[in-house]
């Protein structure tokens, strides 16, 4: 993906919002949005930010499970098994 391609002004896109939106829909492709010679918004289709925000959501719960692994606030599989067998024999 180049962004250089993909680099609108704002004018354009008053103009010509229904021919951006449809190829934002076939392209999946962001378009950057500039204003005065500025880049100021991104755009996308709906379909990339649901996948963007996925991505999004499972590094950030990676990145939890690393940080409890250096702070050592895990348990061996063997343990959490033995004790999920045990609360369910008790149950």
């Amino acid at each position: 993906m180049k962004l250089s391609r993909q680099i609108k002004s704002i004018s354009y896109l008053k103009a010509h919002a229904a021919e951006i939106v449809r190829k934002l829909g076939e392209q999946q492709e962001p378009l950057v949005i500039t204003q005065n010679g500025e880049a100021k918004v991104v755009i996308q289709d709906i379909e990339s930010y649901e996948q963007t925000q996925e991505t999004m959501a499972l590094l950030k719960i990676l990145a939890l499970g690393m940080h409890q692994i250096e702070e050592g606030k895990v348990l061996p599989a063997e343990d959490v098994i033995r004790r999920l067998r045990k609360r369910q024999e008790a149950h």
